[in-house]
Formats: structure tokens, C-alpha cells, sequence
């Protein structure tokens, strides 16, 4: 018999490890096959915590008025800039990056934002996980939307993967929600503890719908797609020699799930650190070295195993920074901010709209050009064949030949 210290002990592990009921539903029994309305492709999303520089990411390089803004922070040609075209140019620390920009396997888009901007990190974050208008608060993600909307009638869902402890807001649906796992090993041991295997195994004799029955459902279902998960990524070990950091560690899982024949069509993936307000020019640096040769590694990963053309991968940040540096060799929280894409379907590659103006600013900060929704817009229509109207909840103009 089930006592309440039970229940209440296993509802805490099943929150501790984010399990979510109907997800990856009877992997064990049917394995791997095409997913319904699935095209075959994938998304990654790489999200830039903190709020990334990109004055000095993609650097205006031939703008008098960004070097009057920032008399010691401003990079110089002469300092290594990686020019791309249209006085342009990466960070001299971004070289993998330039090399997949040079291989035609890169688009930016310049001055993305969206309209009356949040400066408050964590609310806007959650308008760019949510996909909301600034002045509205939304409870669900646009990535987790995306499950929902393509999930409805699927015996065999389609899922997202985030690779960290937690679940961000982009991948929580309203009816089904992304996993969260560092990597297939450890949630696989977590749900071999003991207590979980012995009650996922049971069945449940309360009411259908009741709080155990939910509880014991989630339970099995969860150890069943750890195990699919933990059997399935043991089909590819890389051997593309990776950074030693911890993003390019949750890269390196991202790319063996990928390449061993996982059929989760999202996966999310995060840098954080890019909130330079004090001596920003070292931190950042190495923050864009680290998001680089990450990135490299994790292209040539899925090149080498065939996947590439199949995936887009979308790097963001919840905004830019001042234009203006700040007293203390940094900058401040700004509004609109570069947008990078890579992969191997890019239709459109190379800076793909107008750099930022420095000429026309709203009180010190770049006015955005293109709503970052109608990138969604774009990628979940062109890309995932999903219906962008439906889950943004209103039509954003997608960007026409992209993908």
C-alpha cells in the first residue's frame, strides 16, 4: 500500500528529473521511425545568457561614430578582425566560426529585436522563449508550442531535448514538454535508483486520472525513454576532438544523440556569462572563443556523420548592449541584437539585411529592424513545416527564401 510519505518521495525525484507524462511514448516496444509530419530536420537552438555585445561581435569596423561611442572597448582592424563584407567583421576570437561564414554554411541577421523593449533580463528572455509581445505574459514556449502543434494526434511524439539540469520556458508546451538531461548516461542511472524502478514497474490501482495513477504513468514512461535514450546515443561516440568546456561538452551530447538516429526534432543548448558590465573585452572574448570553436567542433561533428545539412542552428541572446560604453570599460543593457544561423540547407547565406545604424538610435540604443518572430515564423513554416500562425498565435512576414 502507498502511504502519502510515498507519494510525496516519489513526486519530489519526478520533479527533480523533470519527467513528463506521454513523452516518448512506448519508444522501447516500437524504436525508431519517421515521426509524424516530420520532414527529417532539426533544430538547434544555442541561447547567449546575459545579454551578448553584438557591437563587438559582428563589428561595424568602419563606423566613426562606434569608435567616438566606445574610445577603449571598440575593436580595431589592426586588432584581428575577421572581415566579412560590408565593413563588417567577427571577433578576432570567432576563427571557426569565420570558416564555416567563408564555407557559405552562415547567415546574420543584423539588429533583430522587437517592439517597446525590456531591458530586465529575465523578462526578456521570457519574451524571446515565449515568442510574446513585451506587454503580455505567456505561460508557454514557442519551441514547446511547436510539440503541442505537431504532437496532437502522434502515438510517437515528437520531442525536444535540452541539454542542462533545467527546462527553459521555450521548450514547456501547454499538453507536452521538452526533457531536460545532461546526458543519457546519468539520466539513465537516475532513474535505475531503486525506489523509481520498483514503483514505474508497478501498476497503479487508484482511479484513472487520480494523482497516483498520473504519477505511476509518468514514472514508466520516463524510465522507458531514459532507456531508449541511454541504449539509442550508444550507436555514435564522436571522435571530433572538442573544447574542454562545459558548452562544448552539452555540444558534443547534442551532436552523438543527433548522429546516433535520435528522433527529437528540437534541441536546446546554452552559453551563459554576457553580462559584461565591468571589463568586458577578456570576458567576452573568451565567451565568443568558447561559443566558436564549440560550434566548429559541433558542425564538423554532423558533417562528418551526414546530418549537417539537415540541422539549423539559431544563436541568441536576450538583447544587445549600449552603444555607448559605460564607465567601468563595459556596457549596459541594450535592445536589438545579431542573429546568427548555420547549416548546411542555409538558402540564403552571408549578411543577409542592413548593419545596425549608429546614426538613428532610440535613447542610446539600436532600434531593432526585424521582429525576431519572423525568424520563428520562418523557421518553423520553412524549416519544420509546422504552422508558424497557429503556435505564434498571429502571422509574422517570414523571411522569403531562407530555408
Amino acid at each position: 500500500m502507498t502511504t502519502r510519505r510515498d507519494f510525496l518521495k516519489t513526486s519530489v525525484l519526478a520533479s527533480s528529473l523533470l519527467f513528463v507524462p506521454k513523452f516518448l511514448h512506448a519508444l522501447d516496444q516500437q524504436g525508431l521511425q519517421t515521426l509524424h509530419n516530420s520532414n527529417g530536420r532539426r533544430l538547434v537552438v544555442v541561447q547567449l545568457g546575459g545579454g551578448n555585445d553584438g557591437l563587438n561581435t559582428i563589428i561595424p569596423y568602419r563606423n566613426d561614430i562606434y569608435y567616438k561611442s566606445r574610445p577603449t572597448l571598440g575593436i580595431r582592424e589592426q586588432s584581428g578582425i575577421l572581415t566579412l563584407g560590408q565593413d563588417l567583421g567577427f571577433n578576432p576570437t570567432m576563427t571557426q566560426l569565420k570558416g564555416l561564414y567563408d564555407q557559405g554554411q552562415m547567415g546574420i541577421l543584423n539588429a533583430v529585436g522587437y517592439p517597446n523593449p525590456d531591458r530586465s533580463h529575465f523578462r526578456s528572455m521570457d519574451i524571446w522563449q515565449s515568442a510574446s509581445d513585451s506587454d503580455k505574459y505567456v505561460g508557454t514556449g514557442w519551441l514547446g508550442r511547436y510539440l503541442d502543434s505537431n504532437c496532437a494526434d502522434c502515438q510517437l511524439p515528437y520531442n525536444g531535448l535540452e541539454v542542462d539540469d533545467t527546462l527553459s520556458l521555450a521548450m514547456k508546451g501547454g499538453l507536452r514538454k521538452g526533457l531536460s538531461l545532461k546526458s543519457p548516461e546519468k539520466f539513465h542511472q537516475l532513474t535505475q535508483n531503486r525506489f523509481i524502478a520498483q514503483v514505474s514497474q508497478q501498476k497503479s490501482s487508484n482511479a484513472a486520472g487520480s494523482e497516483l495513477d498520473y504519477l505511476y504513468k509518468t514514472l514508466a514512461e520516463t524510465t522507458s525513454s531514459a532507456d531508449y535514450l541511454y541504449h539509442t546515443s550508444k550507436v555514435y561516440k564522436s571522435g571530433v576532438a572538442y573544447p574542454n568546456t562545459e558548452f562544448s561538452k552539452n555540444l558534443k551530447t547534442a551532436a552523438e544523440l543527433i548522429n546516433s538516429g535520435i528522433e527529437s526534432r528540437v534541441f536546446y543548448v546554452s552559453l551563459t556569462g554576457f553580462d559584461t558590465h565591468v571589463r568586458q573585452q577578456e570576458q567576452q572574448g573568451k565567451l565568443l572563443q568558447d561559443l566558436s570553436s564549440g560550434l566548429g567542433a559541433f558542425a564538423e561533428d554532423l558533417q562528418k556523420a551526414g546530418n549537417f545539412d539537415d540541422t539549423l542552428i539559431l544563436v541568441f541572446s536576450e538583447f544587445g548592449r549600449r552603444v555607448s560604453q559605460n564607465a567601468s570599460n563595459g556596457t549596459d543593457h541594450g535592445t536589438a541584437n545579431n542573429v546568427l544561423l548555420l547549416g548546411g540547407g542555409l538558402k540564403q547565406k552571408g549578411i543577409l539585411n542592413a548593419a545596425p545604424d549608429l546614426l538613428n538610435l532610440d535613447q542610446g540604443d539600436l532600434r531593432y529592424q526585424l521582429d525576431f518572430r519572423s525568424i520563428y515564423a520562418t523557421v518553423l513554416r520553412d524549416w519544420l513545416g509546422a504552422d508558424d500562425t497557429a503556435i505564434l498565435g498571429r502571422e509574422f512576414q517570414r523571411l522569403s527564401g531562407l530555408v
